[in-house]
């Protein structure tokens, strides 16, 4: 019998205490990369709904959005766009600035990265306050993409990013949910 898909997550994604500072519970992802079966059963779940629909882009935040991305723009055949810290893009960037638990940054990405319309699935590893993928969100907006959906390996429901990026109107995808931070 095939295991279901909240235990082939809880058995593959590592939980370090204390990192990166006391209190937090890091959800480390490397573990689910590395065992091949667990990765394309992530994988596979993340494309499920949107197998057959228009989708142009992918866009992936750095850096564990990078991995997943690109296999999510593999299997539905359409391209993947970085989203980077700011200056560590080589072309003419967009770039928004977001708020951090002590202070802002910036994220942007090629200007010709997605064309106005161009529907587009953000996806990334985690979400958590949601402070990054909202930035992220607002960033495709500012060029003028229609996304479809935000997509993550791993909510932690507690902290509310969810929340935040329905309330932009922008469907959330989740595979496992764990409490606390």
């Amino acid at each position: 019998m095939k295991p279901s898909l909240e235990d082939t997550l809880l058995a593959s994604i590592r939980t370090i205490p204390d990192y990166p500072k006391p209190g937090i519970l890091f959800r480390d992802i490397t573990t689910l990369l590395g065992n091949a079966r667990a990765f394309r059963r992530a994988i596979d779940e993340l494309v499920h709904p949107y197998a057959g629909q228009k989708v142009d882009k992918i866009a992936g935040i750095e850096a564990r959005g990078f991995i997943l991305g690109g296999a999510v723009a593999h299997q539905l055949s359409a391209g993947f766009v970085p989203i980077r810290k700011k200056g560590k893009l080589p072309f003419d960037t967009v770039r928004v600035a977001y708020s951090l638990e002590y202070g802002l940054d910036e994220m942007e990405m090629h200007k010709d990265g997605v064309a106005p319309g161009e529907k587009v699935i953000l996806v990334d590893d985690l979400i958590a306050t949601g402070g990054t993928a909202e930035a992220a969100v607002k960033l495709l907006r500012q060029i003028g993409a229609d996304i479809l959906a935000a997509c993550f390996v791993i909510d932690l429901p507690d902290l509310g990013g969810r929340a935040k990026l329905e309330a932009l109107g922008v469907p959330v995808r989740t595979l496992i949910g764990f409490e606390g931070h």
